[in-house]
């Protein structure tokens, strides 16, 4: 700050916000600048202590150039890219020591990939029924399981931007890495019917308008943890007229920019359709079959509660199953023991594709 030769960037510096610290130097560091600031200036010198752990080796031992356990970055940052780096990084929780674990950066690494090929999926898509992203109104997501997905997002972003505010990044970048993989593996195929409709209708302006709202405000929200990729894909279709150039500068994502949106006739519906959406692929995938294979018949059993929720997103799980609405056999059962999830599933595949 300063403080003793430039008075006034001192009165604009002092106290700071945030001092972020290892737990090593509490009782030197961290005192001394406490008492000094107190004798001098009769202020704390900051209202919070981030405190953060130590780097260990992968038995959990202190690193240290006599061991010879010392792991530099360098060779990281190549092989697994300055995102999958900062990923592991943001990983570690506060106030607590991090074993070096490659598998995380394997998993940031698969991340970032994953990030840039949906991306390109909602580009693509943009593209193809000739809608620029900048003109994407979230007034047209009207669909039912757009706005099942949608209320996600709002849980997603409210418990992030709490999770900042009390410095837990970690736990913002766990929300929205599992929100996001979901997001992949469940509504993109939920979706893709709707999203390769010729005709402009409500129905693929709604899809359309999710793809859009969703990936913009996941680039956001991963922003601060993944910035290579999200600056990247960001620069790509959303830097332009009501947005910031640049991702870093844009606004963090809220949930009044989607007041629009009205809330889900079941807010159970998402919870519902992924449950059995991923017993269906899990079916087709230990049959040795691809995801596209046509499904003969489906028969789903439920608590009442279960498949009322389900119920309201039949034709997208008829359209992300490949069977038709008719073979869907949806049955309550108030004694049925569900070993996982919330129905029992029974898929039939049919014997031929196409």
């Amino acid at each position: 700050s300063h403080w003793g030769i430039d008075a006034e960037r001192h009165k604009k510096l002092f106290p700071m916000d945030m001092r972020p610290q290892a737990h090593d130097i509490i009782r030197t560091w961290a005192f001394v600048t406490i008492a000094k600031a107190w004798l001098h200036e009769r202020e704390i010198p900051w209202k919070h202590a981030v405190i953060s752990g130590w780097i260990l080796d992968p038995d959990r031992k202190k690193m240290s150039k006599s061991k010879g356990n010392v792991v530099t970055p360098s060779h990281l940052l190549d092989e697994y890219s300055s995102d999958g780096v900062r990923y592991w990084a943001s990983k570690a929780r506060l106030g607590a020591d991090t074993a070096f674990d490659v598998g995380v950066f394997k998993i940031g690494q698969k991340l970032v990939t994953k990030l840039f090929n949906a991306s390109r999926f909602v580009f693509s898509h943009l593209e193809r029924t000739g809608l620029n992203p900048l003109d994407i109104q979230v007034s047209n997501i009207q669909h039912e399981l757009d706005c099942t997905l949608i209320e996600q997002l709002r849980s997603v972003i409210a418990e992030s931007t709490e999770a900042f505010e009390k410095f837990d990044y970690a736990s913002a970048l766990q929300n929205t890495e599992e929100a996001f993989w979901s997001f992949c593996d469940n509504y993109l195929e939920l979706v893709k019917k709707r999203s390769y409709l010729e005709e402009d209708c409500p129905e693929r302006r709604s899809a359309m308008a999710t793809l859009a709202w969703s990936l913009k405000s996941f680039l956001r929200l991963f922003d601060p943890f993944l910035p290579y990729v999200t600056e990247e894909l960001w620069s790509t279709s959303f830097a332009g007229t009501g947005n910031s150039a640049s991702v870093h500068t844009s606004r963090w994502p809220t949930v009044e920019e989607i007041k629009e949106v009205r809330t889900p006739k079941n807010k159970k519906s998402w919870e519902a359709i992924v449950d059995v959406i991923s017993k269906v692929r899990g079916a087709k995938t230990l049959a040795q079959k691809s995801l596209k294979w046509p499904v003969k018949k489906l028969i789903i059993e439920g608590s009442e509660e279960s498949c009322t929720a389900l119920s309201t997103v039949l034709g997208d799980l008829a359209d992300g199953s490949n069977v038709s609405l008719e073979s869907i056999n949806l049955k309550h059962s108030s004694d049925s023991e569900n070993t996982e999830g919330l129905f029992n599933v029974e898929v039939i595949l049919a014997e031929q594709e196409g």
